[in-house]
Formats: C-alpha cells, sequence, structure tokens
C-alpha cells in the first residue's frame, strides 16, 4: 500500500489538464444525457450524407473446439457531422492551419458551462444581442472564460426529428451574437439544430465568424430543458477521433451537482 505522501507526490506530478480528467462524478453529482440517438437515415443537415445502419452479424453460430459463440454486430455510414457533434475548425475555414477534429485539446470539451433559455424566439428568427444579454440576465450567471454556453430554444419540442421542416425552419444566432459570445470568452456554443444560425446566408456568416474569432460550436443537442436553471455545470463532450476529419459526433454531457 502506498504511504499518503507517495500518493500525494504522484498526484501532484500530473499536469493539472491531465489530472482533471481523472473526477469521478459523485454521489452528489447527476449526469444529463444532452444527445441524439443515431439510427438509420436519421436526419441531419441537407449538406451531407445520410447515416446508413445495418446489421451485419446475426447472431450466427460460430465455433472453436468444443466452444459455440454468438455475435451481433453492425455496419453504420455517417457524416462526421453527424447526430450531436461539433464542428472543427477545418469545417469552415481552408487555412492550411485550421485543426482537424483530432487535432483540436481535450480541454475544449471538457469545460464548466451555463445554459440561456431562449425557448420564446420564433422558428426561424435570428437572435439579437439584447435577446441573449436579456437571457443572460434572466439566468442569473455570468459568462466566463473557456466556458462552453448552450442555448435552449425548444426547437426539438416544437418541430420533430422526423418532420422533413426540422432541417430547414430553426432558429439561431446573428452575426453579431457569434461575436458576443466571443467577446466574454465563450470558446464553444451549442444549438439544438443542425446549424448555429437560421438557414441561408445568416448560417454561413456565423460560421465564418467562429473562424474568425477562434471559436466553435455543437449542434444537434438534446434534452437541453434539463439543464435550464440549473446554474453553472460541467459539460463534457468528447467527439470521435477521426484523422483529418471536420467534425465529429460526440456523447454529450452535462453534470449537474445536486
Amino acid at each position: 500500500m502506498f504511504a499518503p505522501r507517495v500518493l500525494q507526490a504522484a498526484r501532484s506530478s500530473i499536469p493539472i489538464n491531465k489530472r482533471c480528467f481523472s473526477a469521478a462524478i459523485t454521489s452528489r453529482q447527476k449526469p444529463v444525457d444532452l444527445s441524439r440517438e443515431l439510427y438509420h437515415r436519421s436526419p441531419g443537415h441537407p449538406f451531407h450524407p445520410p447515416m446508413v445502419m445495418a446489421q451485419w452479424d446475426t447472431h450466427q453460430e460460430m465455433k472453436a473446439g468444443n466452444s459455440i459463440f454468438r455475435t451481433a454486430s453492425y455496419f453504420v455510414s455517417f457524416s462526421d457531422h453527424a447526430g450531436t457533434h461539433v464542428d472543427a475548425p477545418k469545417h469552415f475555414s481552408a487555412e492550411p492551419g485550421a485543426k482537424s477534429i483530432d487535432e483540436m485539446p481535450l480541454e475544449t470539451f471538457y469545460t464548466d458551462a451555463i445554459c440561456l433559455d431562449l425557448s420564446h424566439v420564433e422558428l426561424g428568427a435570428a437572435i439579437s444581442v439584447n435577446e441573449m444579454e436579456a437571457a443572460l440576465f434572466n439566468s442569473g450567471q455570468e459568462i466566463r472564460a473557456g466556458d462552453t454556453v448552450l442555448l435552449y430554444m425548444a426547437y426539438n419540442k416544437r418541430v420533430h426529428f422526423d418532420d422533413p421542416r426540422w432541417q430547414h425552419i430553426f432558429p439561431g444566432l446573428d452575426l453579431e451574437s457569434v461575436h458576443w459570445l466571443a467577446d466574454r470568452g465563450c470558446k464553444v456554443f451549442g444549438v439544438e439544430a443542425v446549424s448555429p444560425a437560421p438557414e441561408g446566408e445568416l448560417n454561413f456568416q456565423a460560421h465564418n465568424a467562429c473562424a474568425e474569432r477562434g471559436i466553435t460550436h455543437i449542434e444537434g443537442l438534446d434534452n437541453v430543458e434539463s439543464v435550464v436553471g440549473k446554474g453553472r455545470f460541467k459539460f463534457i463532450g468528447f467527439p470521435l477521433k477521426l484523422r483529418g476529419g471536420s467534425g465529429g459526433p460526440m456523447r454529450a454531457v452535462a453534470v449537474l451537482d445536486e
């Protein structure tokens, strides 16, 4: 058995950015799933290929010596922007140094977070800075450097995933609101829809602004209403390590203090 001083010395020798990932969820904390299900032909942005999922192994019998084994597995083909995912800088910047998803620091996806309630916005509307400031004031929180900011627009409550309109009529940020988040130190923001801004030119502008400001965003969140009014919490959303990927599907989770 290691003496306490030995354990403390070993722990203190680990860089803080490594130690932070070893913290376990305690009995006084609750993990909340903020991810969408992925399934065959699950909806996504119309610019990206659809998800294909089919059974590969069907519990067929295999033998080795006197042992019998049955296994099931699936073939899956999908975009690197499938389901709940984060955009890498490479997605919206053609600059040679723009990072792909596998090059992004893990700390980007393990942060403190808050959620702003924007559920009153109309479908297809562009959210102004005044609306963002009001939502922040109503939350009783502040945006701190490095925060993830989740934006609850009640979109999934109003338009079902399987409704063809879901890919098109979402609300989102106007250009100034993207800069407003960046000005306050937000590094990642998240939305329920397939894009951070309403369809069309505003969406292109929002992506370009992310490139300009060195921030990014998560698309396709679900169950965001569960973190509205919960104050500050931990956000965890590690993307798949796709070599050269322009984005990465993730299992997005909020950890709430109970």
